[in-house]
């Protein structure tokens, strides 16, 4: 006996518009959304169709790639010509100036806790487990100090 599901609306012509879209930084649910379907459908057109799951993935390290560069960008601070026209003498005369934006403090502390999380998370690490110290060991002592101390 064959069991017939519903015929699937996926064709390859959706993998650019799936990747377009995820350049945008769409997820799986507004990747749904747009084709009209499930997000259940979505996922298992990405486990099934390999051209469709490197669409959506080379998307998204696109997408990815241009926010993480604009973190770091906003992170050490940038400078950006400015051009404006002005009246001079009655004429209007093209300008150019340089703005400079310094770092910004937040984004920096997003890079490098990222980045960086040993160094630079909000809580202290964890401190190693030391080789030498054998913890059975440890509480076996403390468990018998602990029945001489009763025994007093």
């Amino acid at each position: 006996m064959t069991i017939m599901g519903r015929p699937t609306k996926f064709h390859p012509d959706l993998c650019d518009q799936a990747h377009n879209y995820c350049l945008l930084g769409a997820t799986n649910a507004e990747l749904a959304e747009f084709f009209d379907v499930s997000t259940s459908t979505i996922d298992n057109w990405i486990a099934r169709h390999r051209d469709f799951e490197m669409a959506v993935k080379s998307g998204r390290v696109g997408a990815d790639a241009r926010v993480a560069r604009s973190l770091y960008v906003r992170a050490v601070g940038y400078d950006r010509k400015v051009e404006r026209e002005i009246v001079i003498g009655g004429e209007l005369k093209p300008v150019t100036s340089t703005v400079h934006y310094p770092p910004h403090v937040q984004a920096c502390i997003v890079w490098l806790r990222h980045r960086r999380p040993r160094n630079w998370r909000d809580t202290p690490p964890e401190p190693e487990p030391d080789p030498d110290v054998d913890d059975i060991a440890l509480l076996e002592a403390a468990g018998e100090a602990m029945r001489h101390h009763d025994g007093d």
